[in-house]
């Protein structure tokens, strides 16, 4: 039989934009634009590849030298949306003129980079006031990005910003600056907010968002929040809840939850409901009977021990939890009666996580190495990360040789402790999967 050689230039161009659209669009400009092949050169310049750029972590400067010189010079008519590390903001939006550039993502947004970009004498004023209309600010910077909104909000109005997200998982000060920079934005039909408020004595309540905010937003109309306001209770008259923060709303989709977390320490979220963020933080034991359908993030703090049917609720209400951290160094036996004894014996039936790929219980009671990784109690089919204080983990699973607790620890390839390990025999066929 004899076999007919088929090349990748032989098939039609449905399939190869099948094929291409199964890469990463930089990588597809970078390859095929301009490699003397005109069909290649048409299939490449498709919109598919050019209406929305990523240049985000990328440090090749062979590339980036391209892109600016060759390949944004040949597109820029297509381009709508950049996603940019703001390092590359000016060498990125300077390169030539984006007459359809509307959207801009900044993400890993800190002062050392971009501070001087948002300022009235930026070379880059024109576009943020006559062009973008969605722009997005992520942080992952614990400091930088509010001293560089200070800066930013000492320009005009943003008369063409329709859209606004501003995404912050650290915790930071200036509330007042997040404030400034959003009464700019009276034109905004879409605002988006993640924000953690420490070092204030007043919880950011419904009052705060109806003046602070909604009074200043005549055209809004879709408004997905979520802020925590952590509130040092000390010398406090009063004691906060969640009840009380409810009450302030006018917006019937918003609920609250007060948890008491670090002794004194209150932290005070408000949110939208449903709750579309995949991020949240500092959650106790008490909190509504909701789904969160989007948080594969979680972490669980409280003064107050969690019980097993604790978790029980949390598996329910975070269907698609891939990352749980506890910080919780109470104990948990005293209040539900579990021990190593009770291994074979159901006093409750065992909780599954399908979906939780990393867990961390460093700053946990050793009693929540138990509740987990006993499969009497918890399974988790999917876990490759496992963050754990050693002495902790050698106990509950009795030197790696009790059979309650191997399932779970099987598919973890990855061990993070806080003090060395010494990895025996017996370990390596606890953990088959675990880096060696």
């Amino acid at each position: 039989m004899n076999r007919s050689n088929v090349h990748l230039l032989d098939l039609p161009d449905e399939i190869l934009l099948i094929i291409l659209k199964k890469l990463n669009n930089i990588d597809v400009l970078y390859s095929l634009l301009d490699i003397n092949n005109g069909r290649l050169n048409i299939l490449a310049q498709e919109n598919t590849f050019t209406n929305i750029l990523k240049f985000v972590s990328i440090d090749d400067n062979p590339l980036l030298d391209r892109f600016s010189n060759y390949i944004l010079p040949r597109i820029h008519h297509n381009v709508k949306c950049f996603i940019l590390d703001p390092i590359l903001m000016e060498r990125t939006l300077l390169a030539i003129d984006y007459p359809n550039l509307t959207e801009l993502k900044i993400f890993h947004f800190h002062e050392g980079t971009v501070l001087n970009y948002f300022t009235d004498k930026s070379s880059l004023r024109p576009i943020f006031q006559e062009q973008i209309t969605n722009l997005i600010l992520v942080n992952n910077d614990q400091d930088g990005m509010i001293s560089s909104l200070k800066t930013y909000t000492t320009n005009d109005k943003l008369f063409n910003l329709k859209c606004f997200t501003l995404k912050s998982l650290f915790r930071f000060e200036q509330y007042d600056n997040i404030v400034s920079l959003l009464r700019r934005m009276s034109y905004l039909e879409k605002l988006t907010l993640y924000l953690r408020i420490e070092s204030r004595n007043r919880v950011i309540d419904g009052t705060y968002v109806q003046h602070d905010i909604l009074d200043n937003m005549p055209q809004l109309d879709s408004f997905t929040f979520y802020i925590c306001t952590y509130v040092d209770m000390v010398g406090l008259s009063y004691k906060l809840s969640s009840e009380d923060i409810q009450q302030t709303f006018r917006q019937q989709h918003v609920t609250s939850i007060v948890n008491y977390i670090n002794g004194d320490i209150a932290a005070c979220s408000i949110f939208s409901l449903p709750f579309r963020f995949d991020y949240l933080e500092d959650l106790g034991n008490k909190f509504p009977n909701i789904v969160f359908s989007y948080v594969v993030f979680l972490l669980l703090e409280d003064i107050n021990p969690f019980k097993h049917e604790f978790f029980a609720r949390i598996a329910r209400s975070f269907p698609l939890l891939k990352y749980l951290r506890i910080f919780n160094k109470k104990s948990s036996i005293l209040h539900d009666g579990m021990t190593l004894s009770s291994d074979n014996c159901q006093l409750y039936s065992s909780i599954e996580y399908p979906h939780l790929t990393r867990l961390d219980v460093r700053y946990a009671h050793r009693d929540y190495v138990e509740q987990f990784l006993n499969e009497t109690k918890t399974y988790m089919p999917s876990l490759t990360e496992l963050g754990v204080v050693v002495s902790h983990l050698k106990y509950v699973t009795k030197d790696f040789k009790r059979e309650e607790t191997r399932r779970n620890c099987a598919k973890v390839k990855k061990l993070l402790t806080l003090e060395p390990l010494v990895c025996s025999k017996d370990f390596w066929l606890y953990f088959p999967s675990s880096y060696k």
